[in-house]
């Protein structure tokens, strides 16, 4: 099965910014849409970007124009770059194929706090 490990979260105030990757093995990567994902204490798994093979890409609405979504298939990584964050995008931060599979890393923490 395919592995994804994450990092780049830290503690970072507001208005400060950070850049995830997400470092997936297998030889298929390629052909996966990619999403990045947060779950926030006491708040549901939400999808925040998705990228498609091709690099085609949606946001969520509460990350539009803060956040990009990227990927380089030949180094099987996909990135987030995240401006201009608020406390509102604590979470633990999780890369998975778009729709997602049920096999999740362990995740990234990011907290923006003052």
């Amino acid at each position: 099965q395919v592995q994804l490990v994450e990092s780049g979260g830290g503690l970072v105030q507001p208005g400060e910014s950070l850049r995830l990757s997400c470092a997936a093995s297998g030889s298929i990567f390629r052909f996966y849409a990619m999403g990045w994902y947060r779950q926030a204490p006491g708040k549901q798994r939400e999808l925040v970007a998705r990228i498609t093979s091709g690099g085609s890409t949606v946001y969520a609405g509460s990350v539009k124009g803060r956040f990009t979504i990227s990927r380089d298939n030949a180094k099987n990584t996909v990135y987030l770059q995240m401006n201009s964050l608020g406390p509102e995008d604590t979470a633990v931060y999780y890369c998975n194929k778009y729709p997602e599979s049920a096999y999740w890393g362990q995740g990234t923490q990011v907290t923006v706090s003052s």
